[in-house]
């Protein structure tokens, strides 16, 4: 079985990543499993795309299956390695939840306009728990997971390293945060990769951030690239 790594940035040390943040201590219920793999880069100051990218350049000669993972997301999944390994069987690029248009100028794969209107629900895909751990807080049922989709949300990206290695996708780093995800998600799109969203349980223990002005000026750099 090809092993699927968790390639995540947090910004304390290692050991706190392990005792402190929600991915941390969910991974030490898998420890055990030899496949499960972790690649972390603590102390962080980069952005996302970077340590992605760096993540991806080590598969090249070490191939898994790579999850780009946010260090607060809660695996509730006990049956996450199966979940993983059927996902991969439709879809070249994985995410939690996603929309299966897209519209020019999108803010967010979830909104349409920038006064944060929600697209219709005829559009969004996936499930996704908000909280500090189980039972969460809440629920938020996008729409039926399994579904092909043009955008996903980067909480969660599940691919082989094989597909980018052959491809050639990368992330772009002028997206150090904010619109990382769509960006590869359009990238992906050009390179013919399938992707889509499939139910996987998660806890989601903060709230994305919208409006911000590092967020403003991500929006800037996307529309630029795209010419919208």
């Amino acid at each position: 079985m090809k092993p699927i790594r968790f390639v995540c940035g947090t910004r304390g040390t290692r050991e706190q990543f392990s005792n402190d943040t929600a991915l941390g201590r969910s991974l030490k219920l898998y420890s055990h499993l030899k496949h499960a793999q972790l690649h972390l880069f603590d102390n962080n100051a980069q952005g996302l795309s970077t340590i992605y990218n760096a993540a991806i350049q080590y598969a090249v000669d070490n191939p898994a299956i790579l999850v780009f993972v946010h260090d607060d997301v809660w695996l509730h999944d006990f049956f996450w390695v199966d979940r993983i390994n059927e996902a991969l069987q439709r879809f070249d690029v994985v995410g939690l939840a996603g929309n299966k248009r897209r519209v020019p100028r999108q803010p967010a794969w979830a909104f349409v306009t920038l006064d944060w209107k929600w697209d219709e629900s005829q559009f969004l895909s996936g499930t996704v728990g908000h909280g500090k751990g189980f039972p969460c807080d809440n629920v938020s049922l996008f729409g039926p997971s399994g579904q092909t989709c043009k955008l996903l949300d980067g909480l969660m990206l599940v691919v082989d390293s094989a597909r980018l290695v052959e491809t050639g996708l990368r992330f772009d780093e002028q997206f150090t945060f904010h619109f990382y995800d769509m960006d590869f998600c359009r990238q992906a799109e050009l390179k013919g990769l399938r992707m889509g969203t499939w139910p996987l349980s998660v806890v989601h223990d903060s709230a994305s951030v919208f409006g911000s002005p590092a967020w403003i000026e991500g929006y800037g750099r996307y529309l630029r690239k795209y010419g919208e």
